[in-house]
Order: structure tokens, then C-alpha cells, then sequence
């Protein structure tokens, strides 16, 4: 984890160009704003539709089969994204596989949660009793929290590649899958293979997980995957601007915690979960706001007549 004193800093101005370029000197921060701009453009387009498919129990589980895979490659001596990559696989797979209707997914999602957080729970005893973990070069704190901050350059450039097989994954299936997540039923009726696409997108979400989990962690990765995604979706309805806003939103919240950890020494995983969380907590606020001032239009207009 890489700290900073604040004696060899200048402080945060409100000179904007200033201050970017004072993060920018550092070769770490240009590491964690290129890896956290790939991160949150993939993460914004697959929580998108996590939203839309009502799959966000699924995406929850995958952290944390994510937190698992880490450890036990960490325990075991092996490359954690190796086991990070094939955990989470197997476990979408698995979900995707028992449980395609959305009652069976549930149940489907529960039962590989149970047994993956008691794996979880064995390879931290592991990885703690072994201390080092074998030179893995990772802690706990750091899989369950993550250090964009600390991200190095082999984690970017795998980053990198993992988000370009996804995008690209996307790109190819993105009208079928969203014609089988709005309307499954037509979809299949039409000859959509709405079963493969389901599978095909849990490796996606999978491969989108694991990869955050580099940097944000198996506890906050929840957090950039699904809430940019639910502002979208509540702000547009339209399916392609909502993609681009979850995503911009992403990038958006990402950069301002990466700054906020740079500048205050605060984990900046968590200042990206927390503002995400009041950006959410923000919009559906206003949103509930303009509903009672459109119901109170109505009404007084009817108790006026009333009088009369």
C-alpha cells in the first residue's frame, strides 16, 4: 500500500489544473486514473445491465466468490488472479447454469454463496497462519478493500486486457442481449438463444468482477458495478444513453476518490463506494421530490374546483 506524508505534497487549491497536475506527477496516481477510467467503463456498461436483468444478488455473490478465489490462490501459492479468474467463472457458470428463471436464480445464487463463503472463511485461515502467503505479494485488507493507489503496472495492463475482451464480448451480443433482458419470452420465441446469451453475460459479470477486485476490492466492487448503473436507469430510459451515463458516471466518481485518497490519505475504494452511495441517495431523493410537488399540482387544482 503506498503512503504519502502530507509535508511532501502541495495542498488541494481550488486551482483545478493545478492540483491534476500535482497528482500527475506521480507515476503511481497516473497508474491508478488509467486503470480506474478502463475499470469504470466496463463497469458501468455491464451494471447496466446487472440493473436490467434484476441480477444484482448475482453480482453481489461473485464478490464474493471473488474474495475466496484471491485467498485461496494467496494460501495455495498461486497467481490470485488466476484462481480470482477461475473462481469466479466457475461460480457464474454454475449460477447461470441451475437457476435461469428468476425464482430458481435465487436459490441457485444462495446455495454457491453458502459454500463459498465457508471457503472464503478457510483460506483466510490459511493465508493467515502462513503469513506472507507464500510471497504472494497481497493481504487480506487489501483483497477485501482494494488500492487502486498501490495498483501496479502488470495489474493495469491486466486490467486492460480482460476489460477489451469484455467490451468487445459486448459490442457482439449487446442488441440480442438486451432484446432477451427486457423480454425474454418474445425473445425466445423469436429464436433468440436466450439461455446461452444469460450464460454468456455471467462470464461477462464474472470477468468484470474479478477485475475490479484488483482494485476496489471483493467488498466495494459492488458498490462502482451497480450504483452508477442505477442512476442511470432511473435518470434515462433510454438503454444506450443509460450505458454511456453509468459509465461516464463511473469514471466521474472513480477520478474524485482516487483524488480525495490522494489528497487526505483516506482508502479511496471507500470514498469512491461512499459518494457513489450519496449520488444514488441524491437523485432518488430528488426524484421522490418532484413526484410529491407533480402530486400536490394535481390536487390543489381539484380542491380549488371543490370550493367553487
Amino acid at each position: 500500500m503506498i503512503t504519502l506524508t502530507t509535508g511532501t505534497l502541495a495542498p488541494f487549491s481550488l486551482n483545478l489544473i493545478q492540483d491534476i497536475q500535482q497528482m500527475l506527477i506521480y507515476t503511481f496516481m497516473r497508474q491508478a486514473f488509467l486503470a480506474g477510467t478502463i475499470l469504470s467503463v466496463v463497469a458501468g456498461l455491464v451494471g447496466y445491465f446487472v440493473v436490467l436483468r434484476h441480477q444484482t444478488f448475482a453480482a453481489e455473490a461473485l464478490s464474493d466468490v471473488a474474495f475466496a478465489g484471491a485467498l485461496g490462490g494467496a494460501a495455495l501459492g498461486i497467481d490470485p488472479l488466476v484462481t480470482l479468474l477461475a473462481a469466479t467463472i466457475t461460480a457464474a457458470l454454475a449460477m447461470g447454469r441451475f437457476g435461469e428463471r428468476l425464482g430458481n436464480r435465487d436459490v441457485a445464487i444462495g446455495t454457491t454463496l453458502a459454500w463459498v463463503l465457508g471457503l472464503g472463511v478457510l483460506f483466510l485461515s490459511l493465508f493467515g497462519l502462513q503469513g506472507s502467503a507464500n510471497g504472494s505479494g497481497i493481504s487480506g485488507v487489501t483483497v477485501l478493500f482494494g488500492d487502486i493507489l498501490g495498483i501496479s503496472a502488470e495489474e493495469t495492463l491486466a486490467i486492460a486486457l480482460i476489460s477489451l475482451l469484455v467490451v468487445l464480448a459486448m459490442a457482439t451480443l449487446i442488441r440480442p442481449l438486451l432484446f432477451a433482458s427486457l423480454d425474454p419470452d418474445v425473445a425466445a420465441a423469436r429464436g433468440v438463444p436466450v439461455r446461452a446469451l444469460g450464460l454468456g453475460f455471467m462470464v461477462l459479470l464474472a470477468l468484470t468482477v474479478s477485475e475490479a477486485t484488483l482494485a476496489v476490492g471483493a467488498l466495494l466492487v459492488f458498490a462502482l458495478l451497480l450504483l452508477p448503473a442505477a442512476i442511470a436507469h432511473q435518470l434515462t430510459t433510454r438503454p444506450y444513453v443509460g450505458m454511456a451515463l453509468a459509465s461516464g458516471l463511473a469514471i466521474l466518481l472513480t477520478w474524485l476518490g482516487i483524488a480525495i485518497g490522494f489528497y487526505t490519505g483516506l482508502p479511496s475504494s471507500a470514498s469512491v463506494s461512499l459518494l457513489a452511495f450519496l449520488s444514488y441517495a441524491a437523485v432518488i431523493g430528488g426524484g421522490a421530490l418532484r413526484g410529491t410537488r407533480r402530486r400536490a399540482a394535481l390536487v390543489i387544482p381539484v380542491d380549488a374546483a371543490a370550493d367553487l
